[in-house]
């Protein structure tokens, strides 16, 4: 299987292709410059890096990178800098996600092509009835208004959920919804919920960015794992004691 990885240069991106390539899999990844990998992504023959920027990349480019790609895995966010918050690209997930799901489309691929997108338990699966407290609604409210990649994370989820739904012939999703991200060297315990049991606001939990890469790998290339979170959003947090 091939997997191609948006977002491999970043924190989560880069532990979730050497998670794929410690199951054998052959990994496909967009990156501004080959230099921000780590040497062993970088240098190893099962990787395919294309330096481009996600965004910048023609139709005609997008489908012939996608193509034969059995998985997308996108872990695109933005910079925590002035510029990568409020500054062009603005809709960097949501236009990455529209256009990688057009080029697969375009492909006319035999079977269904996985698609998983990092995400946050800030968003709500609306899909479900998620509980969430009047004091949080309007935190979230003004964090959306105030902060451009939060609209962005909630608008690529809205994307997947509306615009390929649950019933393509062609793209099936999940989208993965950590909690607060922490760095761990080590895989630890992880608990994975349909919805948050806490406070992303008030009461959040933590999520160690290695454990993501991982759930998300699974995802990829476990079959019944993916069966069971198909057209959902997990939510997966770090178990505590």
């Amino acid at each position: 299987m091939t997997t191609l990885v948006v977002g491999a240069s970043g924190a989560t991106g880069r532990l979730l292709v050497q998670q794929l390539l410690q199951r054998g899999e052959h990994v496909r990844v967009i990156v501004r410059s080959k230099e921000s990998l780590p040497e062993e992504i970088a240098s190893s023959d099962a990787v395919s890096i294309i330096q481009a920027s996600v965004l910048d990349l023609s139709d005609d480019e997008m489908i012939r990178h996608v193509r034969g790609c059995n998985a997308i895995a996108s872990c695109l966010g933005h910079n925590l800098s002035f510029k990568g918050m409020f500054l062009s690209p603005r809709r960097l997930v949501t236009d990455a996600t529209r256009r990688l799901c057009n080029a697969v489309k375009a492909n006319e691929p035999l079977y269904p092509v996985k698609f998983v997108l990092m995400n946050t338990t800030g968003n709500r699966n609306r899909d479900l009835n998620e509980q969430v407290s009047t004091r949080q609604k309007f935190v979230i409210g003004l964090i959306r208004l105030l902060l451009p990649p939060h609209a962005d994370n909630e608008d690529a989820a809205e994307y997947l959920r509306t615009q390929i739904g649950q019933n393509d012939g062609t793209i099936q999703w999940a989208v993965v919804r950590p909690d607060s991200l922490i760095d761990e060297a080590e895989l630890t315990e992880i608990s994975v919920h349909p919805s948050p049991t806490r406070s992303a606001i008030f009461d959040p939990g933590k999520t160690s960015r290695i454990n993501l890469a991982c759930f998300i790998a699974d995802l990829i290339c476990d079959e019944e794992l993916w069966r069971q979170w198909m057209g959902k959003m997990p939510v997966i947090y770090n178990t505590e004691g």
